[in-house]
């Protein structure tokens, strides 16, 4: 029997060192062809919002409400409510959860502080029933100052201390993710630390404790329940 095309998967990328990073492999055993679309290179006119199997929208260093310093938001946000709309599968890793947020009418406001390291997450009954089950006791990295209302109808999925609203599902197609599984801690975090030296700097955080907390935790964990995460929401994808 001929086999079947591989389903489509496409990562809209705000930032080059922001990638799927864990998330890639799964992906490609899902049996899924990634591409990635480059804001500022690639035009994001050209994105049917119907057309991948898969949205990924990944993070970057800019607010959901900058859209007269950063036009592309408004093209992204109304790709996104298209999207969203039909229930089509859509996944959002900070930025990507806050737009997907706001598309679907909840407010996206500064928190006052940021929260920038690797920690666990405190996952609500909902959070626990589902995919993210596979990140209880985790440490993942926060790169945040801004934060999202959970959308209506969807469920708040996990909290943090800084945060109270760090993942929301609505139905099984659309995840958001405020925090980074996404990130190897193995792999380092030297690219995000240059790329957002200034943010640092600005916060008061220590790039050399950064540095530290990423090496203790690349010798204790292997991103085995990130993958685990997000290869049980794969699984559960509705065609319907």
């Amino acid at each position: 029997m001929p086999q079947s095309a591989p389903r489509t998967a496409l990562a809209i990328r705000h930032i080059h060192f922001e990638g799927l990073g864990l998330f890639a492999p799964v992906l490609a055993q899902a049996g899924y062809d990634l591409t990635y679309h480059d804001v500022g290179a690639d035009p994001l006119e050209e994105i049917d919002p119907s057309a991948p199997d898969l949205l990924v929208v990944l993070g970057g260093p800019v607010g959901v409400y900058e859209g007269e310093a950063y036009p592309f938001l408004e093209t992204e946000l109304s790709i996104l409510k298209a999207r969203l709309q039909a229930g089509r599968p859509t996944l959002g890793l900070c930025l990507g959860a806050q737009l997907m947020a706001f598309a679907l009418g909840a407010k996206v406001a500064p928190m006052g502080h940021k929260e920038i390291g690797f920690g666990a997450l405190t996952l609500t009954d909902a959070g626990q029933a589902g995919p993210l089950r596979h990140l209880a006791n985790v440490p993942v990295l926060h790169w945040h100052g801004d934060a999202f209302e959970t959308p209506p109808g969807a469920e708040n999925l996990a909290t943090t201390t800084l945060c109270a609203t760090q993942a929301f599902a609505l139905g099984p197609n659309i995840l958001g993710l405020q925090c980074h599984p996404e990130v190897d801690a193995q792999a380092g975090i030297e690219r995000w630390l240059i790329g957002h030296a200034a943010e640092l700097a600005g916060a008061g955080i220590s790039s050399a404790a950064l540095r530290a907390q990423a090496a203790d935790l690349a010798a204790s964990t292997s991103g085995d329940g990130a993958r685990a995460m997000l290869r049980a929401w794969l699984e559960g994808l509705s065609d319907g």
